[in-house]
């Protein structure tokens, strides 16, 4: 039915609490909903798209008809971190979360990290990022030792400053921390945070890398390669999935240049999948609890979608989803277990078609198969909902 299917997805954008929100310390939590509760958003495109057609959002009305389908994906696998996330896009359930660990690492898993490194480490706690590089910056300029940290997320977080230890150094730390946590250890991310600037003024930088666990077989990205069509991957997409079916890999250390290098990616052409992640919202604004920030950037990416819109082809279907929230207004600012919005648009696509809630988010995996004459393990395809042709392919 598409020739070429472009997924993009906004890191963290999540659109409301799930039903199961409250075991996960998120009762009440809601992305979208609370900033729009309190700053202005101006979203045009969004909003033509059907977003506020999916739920009431202040300012931001439903149009008649929207300019495609729109619903909600519900989070299924239990987590609420990127990689639960988009591993069920692509039609991995998991059936336990990545380990997390609210009191920092065991000893015996430093230790052997710090034997391997050939240095001793600071921090070893869940902190945000931004934090703890002010509280123990200072002491690794002086000591040279990196900082490790986590979250509520299943992360292990490696920090340096780029001067005291090279970027490529702390990313061959990092595949060391990769290699070390396996088995019951076996955390869903370890995540290299360069950072620069004196005390009092650290940031980090872009050059952040994430070493992921390696998928199970088969997942979208496989069986799309195992057919012969290509897959172009933007920003973190080819972390997340270890590059596993990915035939081409393009920057994206910010929304503005993960939207530029998919712009790129259509104009070239040759591509059955452009699978993007949008970064900043998560990075940047969700966990630094910046409300103003975030709708900021949410403007900004509606601005920029403009150009993704206008380059569609009569045969393109783009897909706009989230994989989890990260809801600025708190109090944690950990991800958050929400809905997450899809809105579905193209040429092709019937205007107005309401997708309704879906039980998974690896409906949009399915879909995306289905199109390309594949079947995943789960998932319901929407790709005749799109048409308006009856039936569906449940799995």
């Amino acid at each position: 039915m598409f020739e070429r299917v472009i997924l993009i997805v906004l890191d963290s954008v999540g659109i409301g609490a799930q039903p199961d929100a409250a075991q996960y310390g998120d009762l009440g939590r809601d992305t979208l909903g609370h900033i729009a509760e309190r700053r202005e958003l101006r979203l045009p495109n969004l909003q033509k798209l059907g977003l506020g057609n999916i739920r009431p959002l202040a300012g931001i009305a439903p149009v008649n008809p929207a300019a495609g389908a729109y619903g909600k994906a519900t989070l299924i696998s239990p987590g609420k971190d990127t990689t639960a996330g988009h591993w069920e896009m692509a039609g991995i359930i998991l059936d336990r979360p990545f380990p997390t660990y609210p009191g920092g690492f065991p000893r015996e898993i430093i230790e052997a990290f710090e034997r391997a490194i050939g240095r001793k480490t600071l921090g070893n706690y869940p902190a945000s990022g931004t934090e703890i590089i002010r509280q123990l910056g200072e002491e690794h300029l002086r000591t040279g030792w990196p900082i490790v940290y986590t979250s509520a997320d299943s992360v292990f977080q490696v920090a340096a400053h780029e001067e005291v230890i090279p970027v490529e150094e702390l990313y061959r730390f990092c595949r060391i921390a990769r290699d070390l946590l396996q088995g019951e250890h076996r955390v869903g991310r370890v995540i290299a945070r360069p950072f620069r600037g004196q005390p009092g003024a650290f940031e980090r930088t872009e050059r952040r890398h994430d070493y992921a666990v390696e998928p199970p077989r088969p997942m979208l990205l496989d069986v799309l390669e195992q057919a012969g069509h290509r897959v172009v991957g933007v920003g973190k997409i080819p972390d997340i999935f270890v590059n596993r079916g990915i035939a081409e890999s393009l920057p994206g250390r910010n929304n503005r240049e993960a939207l530029a290098s998919t712009a790129r990616a259509m104009d070239q052409g040759g591509a059955a999948l452009i699978f993007t992640n949008l970064v900043d919202f998560d990075m940047l604004y969700g966990h630094r609890l910046d409300i103003e920030g975030y709708g900021r950037a949410l403007e900004e990416v509606d601005a920029l979608l403009s150009a993704i819109l206008e380059r569609l082809r009569p045969a393109d279907l783009l897909i706009l989803t989230a994989d989890h929230g990260c809801d600025p207004l708190g109090p944690s600012t950990d991800h958050s277990r929400e809905f997450v919005p899809l809105l579905v648009t193209g040429a092709q696509v019937r205007p107005g078609v309401n997708l309704g809630t879906r039980a998974t988010l690896s409906d949009i995996g399915q879909t995306v198969a289905e199109n390309f004459g594949l079947a995943l393990t789960y998932g319901t395809s929407f790709l005749r909902e799109l048409s308006g042709i009856p039936g569906d392919s449940r799995r």
